[in-house]
């Protein structure tokens, strides 16, 4: 889209509100590939409004207040001194309304996807039972064909990730260490921006921020965060929510044809950096703690510096008196650290 390439290094200052009941704070508003991001003033990514379904509360009136089409509870407001943003947003609104289909090109699609949806129905009663089908045949490697294709898509909101020679190879050793329950490795792979935390995708893809390597003196902060996403991915299988989020059509399509289509993942992968972690129990996190000789507190304290809200992890600890093996050594840490080049 021509109007998207002359407004994608441009950036305004905005007040945004994620709820109604919550203060408005300053952020920062730029204009990704496909995406609206709004940052807090240290770069770090708070959300991401799709380009396709940005909606105006007041047209004509300054200051501009915008927010995500069907959601009025979110809201983005632009002073009337940040007119190039706000008639950079007009225009590209007004570029993907043209390019909405017309309601009568819709009907022939939509009586064949009823009578699709009709057929699945009767062939398997319930949408659930073709998800879980699919699941229980798709390939390993097919899973890790969509996790990386889902990985190409968040690069173009997050950058490459961080490639240093020794950080790569410290690693795969780290990812040796702390295997799934099955006995199979992860594959960790950290940003420099976009991913505060951790992002599990399908096939075993681990992404990870840079902050936890960089902002701890010690490695188990970023075991017990890996430690979590293993558990979170037994409970929840990453494909699963990707089936979940794309509908019964999706897991039609992934059943059939092997593949989902690019739009469906770059969709859904917009949703990723933003989604809140499925939550854990206590109980859950000791057991993967202790499976894996990892200590619990350095997590728990970085979760929450205080310990108020994770003492009775902290209480749990398995390793609490006898501290295990060391994850790595320092050197190792250490290398690890400078895995985004310093």
């Amino acid at each position: 889209m021509t109007a998207l390439q002359e407004y994608q290094r441009l950036e305004a200052s905005a007040l945004w509100r994620p709820a109604p009941e919550e203060q408005r704070r300053e952020v920062i508003v730029s204009i990704g590939e496909a995406t609206l991001v709004i940052s807090d003033l240290t770069d770090r990514p708070l959300a991401h409004w799709s380009l396709a379904a940005i909606a105006r509360a007041n047209p004509d009136e300054t200051p501009a207040l915008y927010h995500p089409e069907g959601d009025p509870s979110e809201t983005l407001e632009l002073a009337a001194d940040e007119a190039a943003m706000i008639t950079a947003i007009e225009k590209l609104r007004s570029a993907v309304d043209r390019r909405r289909p017309r309601p009568g090109r819709l009907r022939g699609i939509g009586l064949a996807a009823s009578c699709a949806a009709v057929a699945l129905l009767a062939v398997f009663w319930l949408p659930g039972a073709l998800r879980d089908h699919t699941l229980s045949v798709v390939p390993d490697v097919k899973r890790e064909d969509l996790g990386r294709a889902l990985m190409t898509h968040l690069e173009r909101m997050t950058g490459l990730p961080c490639v240093a020679p020794e950080g790569l190879q410290v690693l795969q050793k780290f990812s040796a260490r702390l295997p799934e329950v099955s006995g199979q490795r992860n594959a960790l792979i950290v940003f420099r921006s976009g991913v505060r935390d951790t992002v599990r995708l399908p096939g075993r893809i681990l992404l990870i921020g840079r902050g936890l390597v960089e902002s701890y003196e010690e490695p188990d902060v970023l075991a017990g965060y890996i430690i979590a996403e293993q558990l979170r991915a037994q409970e929840s299988d990453p494909l699963g929510r990707l089936l979940d989020w794309g509908g019964i059509m999706a897991s039609f399509r992934l059943l059939t044809t092997g593949t989902l289509p690019d739009e469906t993942l770059r969709d859904y992968a917009e949703t990723l950096l933003t989604a809140p972690p499925l939550p854990l129990t206590d109980e859950g996190l000791k057991q993967g703690f202790q499976r894996l000789s990892v200590r619990a507190t350095p997590y728990a304290y970085a979760l929450d510096p205080t310990g108020e809200k994770t003492l009775a992890l902290i209480e749990a600890d398995p390793f609490a008196s006898a501290p295990p093996q060391p994850l790595m050594s320092d050197g190792d840490w250490l290398r690890l650290q400078a895995i985004c080049g310093g």
